[in-house]
């Protein structure tokens, strides 16, 4: 029996006539831009304002385009995309799809880092969003463009190095001249006065030599922040609270005795723009005695000399400070004074809750941190007992309180 070929049956379904008028009818690109001015002088700031209104123009021109939005960073440097809000929250919308094209006009204003430029290049170009250099005439989702981009990020990654490099200098010779750099936005206490030199503003000094008081007498710099806080002290920014670190920082500032010492710090690069502390890999300039201070260079010698001793105990436990290092905590009277006669380590002290009841003791780290690994048979103490225990031999040795009193009383007058 001979085989017949049959035709396949087809069954043809109609294009949908609703539809093809619809993509005949083409949708508006949405087209967003991005300026950026990298300092805040008035030139650039007059640039910058002429950019927006040049973008906004050009695209609400064209008749195939519809405006996605202005990102503008103004100010800001353009090695780190970390630290320009507008360009971050543009990535964003191209991420959710409400970009189709960005305009910018040169591949510096878009980034001076090589590596954050053709990040977000591609980054874009795998959404199918182009981003176009005007300057450059580059268009980013063409094929051949990506060696011009590279060469082009390059370029402007080495100007900035290069400018960078000149501003150093600039700012170094400054310093060996003796003219001093001070940032008065940041300086409590201070303004800029005449001659560009400190001016002292009274009501803050005072609470700069109460800082140095409170801290001298054994306040803890979190009990300096507390009482500030708690008095609704204001900060050098006009705001109630106080951090540490400012804490901290007015009582190491040698401009709180009149001295001024540069280059305590130096940015190791443009592009990462990271503070590196100077220990010596940098010449410092110091220059004694440049304008009035608010403390005299005794208290501040004692308040170095206090912070050194308060640091300078070693930590027993390296899970709390595996540094080695402990800081100065004076909120218990007990802290850092209680030893174990086992092991020698500190006693720190806890608070045990069971069926609804606080208990407060006292317990050796070692045996908290590591059970009996180290320390076998250091007892618990309770808070109570104990203190009442050390205020009987307190009592016991202080026969003549009106002579210990005067004793005391003549240290701290010493110390002010």
């Amino acid at each position: 029996m001979s085989s017949v070929n049959l035709a396949p049956n087809v069954i043809i379904i109609p294009a949908d006539p609703e539809f093809a008028r619809a993509s005949a009818v083409r949708r508006q690109l949405r087209v967003a831009a991005y300026c950026r001015v990298s300092t805040d002088s008035e030139e650039q700031l007059t640039s910058y304002e002429a950019q927006r209104t040049y973008y906004t123009d050009k695209i609400m021109a064209n008749p195939e385009w519809t405006m996605a939005g202005l990102f503008a960073d103004e100010g800001i440097t353009g090695t780190s995309a970390q630290k320009r809000p507008e360009f971050l929250r543009m990535i964003r919308q191209c991420r959710q799809k409400k970009i189709d094209l960005v305009l910018t006009k040169s591949i510096s204003r878009f980034a001076r880092n090589t590596v954050d430029s053709l990040k977000y290049i591609r980054v874009l170009k795998e959404l199918g969003i182009a981003v176009i250099f005007e300057e450059q005439n580059i268009n980013t989702l063409e094929s051949d463009n990506e060696m011009l981009l590279t060469i082009h990020s390059a370029f402007s990654q080495a100007e900035s190095e290069t400018m960078s490099s000149r501003i150093k200098w600039g700012k170094r010779e400054a310093m060996r001249e003796g003219r001093a750099i001070i940032q008065y936005n940041r300086l409590y206490g201070y303004r800029r006065g005449e001659n560009n030199k400190p001016e002292i503003i009274p009501e803050q000094a005072e609470v700069v030599q109460r800082i140095y008081k409170q801290y001298l007498t054994g306040a803890s710099l979190r009990m300096i922040q507390d009482t500030l806080e708690s008095e609704q002290i204001p900060n050098v920014e006009g705001k109630s609270e106080w951090s540490l670190n400012v804490i901290r920082g007015i009582l190491t500032n040698e401009k709180y005795y009149g001295d001024v010492l540069m280059q305590k710090t130096y940015v190791n690069d443009c592009i990462s723009r990271k503070t590196i502390r100077n220990n010596g890999q940098l010449p410092k300039y110091l220059l004694p005695d440049h304008h009035e201070g608010i403390v005299d260079r005794q208290t501040f010698d004692a308040v170095q000399t206090e912070m050194a001793r308060r640091n300078a105990g070693r930590s027993p436990s390296r899970k709390n400070a595996p540094t080695g290092r402990t800081s100065y905590a004076s909120k218990y009277a007990l802290s850092e004074r209680l030893v174990c006669g086992e092991c020698g380590t500190l006693y720190r002290r806890c608070v045990w809750a069971k069926r609804g009841k606080k208990r407060t003791v006292w317990r050796c780290v070692s045996r908290l941190d590591y059970g009996t690994t180290y320390c076998h048979n250091s007892p618990t103490l309770d808070e109570e007992p104990l203190q009442r225990a050390i205020l009987t031999a307190i009592n016991k040795v202080m026969g003549k309180r009106e002579d210990m009193a005067c004793q005391i009383s003549e240290s701290l007058f010493k110390i002010f």
